[in-house]
């Protein structure tokens, strides 16, 4: 179905130069759309994949793939061709507070072949996933594609036009995915209106130089309103520093040199490298959001990881949700979707409402205990201008052999484990 017909190279700048024709179209180039788009490929499934950027390069975005991400990768016959991609393992999180440090998630002990969180730049990872799907004629990658317009015939989406660099072009096919982020244009497009909450707290990153003798874990540390995070990039340090929700601006006006100070007051350690902070165009701020769409799907339109549901940071599980959902949608849809294929007939909505019925309740479950942790935890810690002490039930985790390995599971595989199911031969 990966036609194309031409309609002359003279147009007016609202033309649409060419109509192509696909089965499924895969909005976003992000983790969950580049390995939904494989999956898919693999399966027999025409799908092209449009990404509005020219190239996967983005400063600052998740680089955490966990064990359920990995073990997905490992079904697929590609966890070790990843795994020989310059990465790093974080196989436990250390909490500093004025207590001292104690280890609340610890990976060791999972049964799994990757006990550990896989650190790999995001830009490597979607390169990965893209050269792996270029393998099959049955898939197309346009860079440079920035959606404008849903087609919609009676009430039905039946694929999008977008504008590239040589004009605008429309693809159509019988379902459309957005997998577009946060900032999802599909989504809105769509008209579907996100449930949204208040989290607390927004993250301003930036980057601070690695030492051979530093220490390979995640540090997360507490102390007198304020909270640094610290996660192993090879050869620098990415520093997260939490402030409160709105507190960017007076923190800007205060100067750069008051966010270093405070960031060397919070890790002492480090306080002759935030020196290397002097301009604040070095930091990036994460305004830190949390909702959800009541409705993922329309007629022959599905919205998936960021664009049906954003996820707070806290945790790093954004990236293993979305790709979770791409597996299940997969999983779900690919027959559906050859069938619709071979008989040129539309996609069952029902199919669609599976893969929401699948994936809504481990997503409501994980993003309702992101926002205890914030409520409970981080957002006293930011109040607090005196030394501030985590919950005792945090500290008793490690210590309880039938408690002391959930957190590390939560995180490591969310609350539904998905696996690719019907792999091909």
């Amino acid at each position: 179905m990966m036609k194309t017909a031409d309609r002359g190279a003279s147009q007016r700048p609202d033309e649409v130069r060419d109509v192509a024709r696909t089965t499924c179209v895969v909005v976003g180039g992000g983790p969950g759309g580049t390995v939904l788009a494989l999956l898919l490929a693999r399966k027999g499934v025409d799908v092209t994949l449009l990404e509005a950027h020219q190239d996967f390069d983005r400063e600052f975005r998740g680089d955490t793939l966990h064990p359920s991400v990995m073990e997905v990768m490992d079904q697929l016959g590609l966890a070790e061709r990843l795994l020989e991609l310059r990465h790093t393992e974080v196989r436990s999180l250390t909490l500093q507070t004025s207590a001292g440090p104690f280890r609340p998630v610890d990976f060791g002990r999972l049964k799994t072949r990757f006990p550990y969180i896989t650190m790999l730049p995001q830009t490597s990872f979607l390169e990965f996933i893209t050269e792996e799907a270029k393998r099959y004629s049955n898939f197309r990658l346009v860079m440079g594609a920035r959606v404008r317009e849903l087609v919609e015939e009676d009430g039905m989406i039946r694929g999008a036009r977008y504008e590239g660099h040589d004009g605008r072009h429309e693809v159509r096919a019988v379902l459309t995915v957005g997998a577009d982020g946060r900032g999802s244009r599909v989504r809105r497009l769509a008209g579907f209106e996100p449930i949204k909450t208040s989290p607390p707290m927004d993250v301003l990153w930036f980057r601070l130089p690695r030492e051979q003798e530093d220490p390979e874990d995640a540090i997360l540390r507490f102390s007198r309103g304020h909270i640094a995070i610290l996660l192993d990039r090879f050869d620098y340090w990415q520093a997260g520093y939490v402030i409160p929700k709105g507190a960017y601006p007076e923190l800007r006006a205060e100067g750069i040199e008051s966010l270093r100070r405070s960031f060397a007051e919070l890790i002492p350690e480090f306080a002759d490298r935030v020196g290397h902070l002097e301009d604040w165009r070095q930091a990036s701020l994460l305004s830190v959001e949390s909702s959800r769409c009541p409705r993922w799907y329309r007629p022959g339109l599905l919205l998936i990881g960021d664009a049906a549901h954003v996820m707070s940071p806290v945790g790093g599980v954004g990236i293993n949700y979305a790709i979770q959902d791409a597996v299940t949608a997969a999983n779900v849809l690919a027959e559906p979707l050859k069938e619709s294929q071979e008989r040129l007939m539309d996609l069952d909505e029902r199919y669609l409402a599976a893969v929401q019925r699948r994936r809504e309740l481990p997503t409501r479950l994980i993003q309702r205990v992101q926002a205890l942790i914030q409520q409970r935890i981080l957002a006293p810690a930011l109040r607090s201008n005196a030394t501030f002490a985590p919950p005792l039930f945090l500290y008793l985790l490690p210590h309880v052999p039938i408690l002391r390995d959930i957190p590390a599971r939560v995180v490591a595989f969310g609350f539904w484990p998905v696996l690719v199911k019907d792999l091909p031969g």
